[in-house]
């Protein structure tokens, strides 16, 4: 999200979580958008930081500049760098619980015992489709691979979620599946949302 006007439109769905992409690199780069506009938000919602293969020192200040809620690490993170995000937050921000996330680019031939050695160093996983792209390509996984998905940690599911399959995300029955990433497939243009389409996504969802 990086559009005011949008951002206040989607906000009044009270979603969970809100997406600011912070990789300059990508088409929904949030760009120059002005903090103060997500100030008045409900606090209800989780403003959510998306970087790739960024500095902690950068994170560490755009965490406080926006006051961000999450953390989403979508490049080549590494176990240590996870450790150290969230040893650095702890000290900075003691008082306030910050969630790390920690994104999976799937294939077929993904094996999941890889993920081990971050669960005790990251909150939530979250599954997209494996692309060079780190991201909102519009393109699904296989889903059916999440079977093998035998963590203790909660997930995310993203990557090519759209109006037409959404319905399918209840017939995983994951037990770990926190919650769905709708990006691109409800998007008039990149990081501009289409409100009624995520609203008919909200109602389906909510039921």
């Amino acid at each position: 999200m990086r559009n005011p006007e949008n951002i206040f439109a989607l906000a009044e769905l009270k979603p969970d979580y809100l997406g600011l992409i912070f990789y300059p690199l990508s088409k929904r780069f949030v760009g120059d958008l002005d903090k103060s506009v997500l100030g008045v938000l409900p606090k209800s919602i989780k403003l959510t930081g998306v970087f790739v293969d960024e500095s902690l020192e950068n994170v560490l200040e755009i965490v406080q500049k926006f006051n961000l809620s999450a953390i989403q690490l979508h490049g080549s993170e590494s176990v240590e760098y996870c450790r150290e995000l969230k040893r650095e937050l702890t000290r900075t921000s003691p008082f306030i619980e910050i969630e790390i996330w920690k994104a999976f680019g799937i294939s077929s031939s993904f094996d999941f015992e890889t993920l081990n050695s971050f669960q005790n160093n990251v909150d939530s996983f979250l599954f997209d489709t494996k692309t060079v792209e780190h991201g909102g390509s519009g393109i699904s996984f296989d889903w059916r691979v999440l079977s093998e998905c035998k963590l203790d940690k909660p997930f995310f599911l993203s990557g090519g979620i759209s109006p037409e399959n959404i319905q399918e995300v209840f017939n995983l029955n994951h037990k770990q599946l926190l919650g769905v990433d709708l990006n691109s497939k409800f998007e008039i243009e990149p990081g501009l949302k289409d409100i009624d389409s995520l609203q008919s996504a909200f109602d389906i969802i909510r039921k």
